[in-house]
């Protein structure tokens, strides 16, 4: 654990996240009942007051892969005859894991179930006193006009619309909250790409990412139980949206940078194309090429973490 002793925080610092719900002051205790852990039910900031990454991506397994793989990259040492557990095993909600100060935890498919996970995590690190923190989204998607097996770093979350905003329907009223992802974050990543060849592997591109509310008609598909356009209709649309600069399609951009942008914190969002949408709406690869696939936003991701735990030990 000493390895990563320069991460320990300064508890009477200031709040890491803006606009917090001030009901939060006056509640005896707080109990995130999807991760089975509490305010006073758990030592806080003692099992999290040293994270300064939170990894989160679709499926529990996807997340516990990128642990162990982080395990490895870090030097991190697990104890023998202990395991690399997920922290919230009693639930089957979701999962979690902890290399150092690096959070990891699946949000299941889409805003609604993401939005339930960032309010639990974030009121927990909250309660911890955890300072300086940087957010990831590792998913996968479907790209336009990019080649299968393409990383696509977000620049901005749109909606069904191609607007730039997460929209929220709250006691009766519509808030909007703004998806620019954090631009220098972006370009330390490109740089991380470059400097590590990996064009040489696979192609990373820098785009729009359009969040849809479901997975059929939602992205244009027609393979739906209900389609009501045509083929021609939705690729029209589809070379709508990539002359506008969106890149690719999934189903959590909105919410994750909607919620983090309002928190004023940073984050990233990168993403593996599964298929080119113009091409096709089915996922043919094979299941050990899709594996291969969902490892490479690791790489970047990965080596950004490393370098600034390295860079803060100097």
């Amino acid at each position: 654990m000493g390895h990563f002793d320069a991460f320990n925080n300064d508890l009477t610092k200031k709040n890491t996240f803006h606009n917090l719900n001030n009901h939060l002051n006056s509640l005896e205790d707080d109990y995130f009942y999807h991760l089975y852990l509490g305010k006073n039910q758990n030592d806080l900031k003692a099992m999290f007051g040293d994270v300064k990454f939170v990894c989160m991506g679709g499926t529990s397994k996807r997340m516990q892969k990128f642990a162990h793989y982080m395990k490895d990259l870090l030097g991190y040492r697990i104890p023998t005859g202990l395991t690399l557990n997920d922290i919230t095993k009693i639930t089957d909600r979701y999962s979690m894991y902890k290399v150092g100060p690096v959070l990891f935890a699946n949000h299941g498919i889409g805003c609604p179930s993401l939005s339930i996970l960032l309010n639990e995590i974030m009121k927990l690190l909250h309660y911890a006193g955890c300072e300086d923190l940087t957010f990831f989204r590792i998913g996968t998607c479907g790209g336009i006009g990019v080649d299968p097996g393409t990383v696509i770093i977000t620049d901005q979350a749109v909606d069904g619309l191609l607007r730039p905003e997460y929209r929220q329907y709250i006691l009766g009223k519509e808030k909007i909250r703004e998806t620019q992802c954090d631009r220098q974050l972006i370009k330390d990543l490109l740089k991380i790409s470059d400097e590590m060849q990996i064009s040489r592997k696979f192609s990373v591109v820098n785009g729009k990412t359009l969040c849809a509310h479901d997975f059929y008609e939602g992205q244009s598909r027609i393979d739906g139980v209900f389609c009501d356009y045509t083929k021609e209709e939705k690729l029209d649309f589809l070379k709508q949206c990539y002359e506008k600069g969106v890149v690719n399609m999934e189903m959590e951009s909105l919410c994750f940078a909607g919620m983090l942008n309002y928190a004023k914190v940073k984050f990233g969002i990168v993403c593996v194309a599964l298929l080119n949408r113009l091409e096709n709406d089915q996922i043919t690869a094979s299941h050990e090429l899709i594996l291969e696939y969902q490892e490479r936003p690791f790489e970047i991701i990965g080596e950004y973490v490393r370098r600034k735990i390295m860079n803060n030990e100097e």
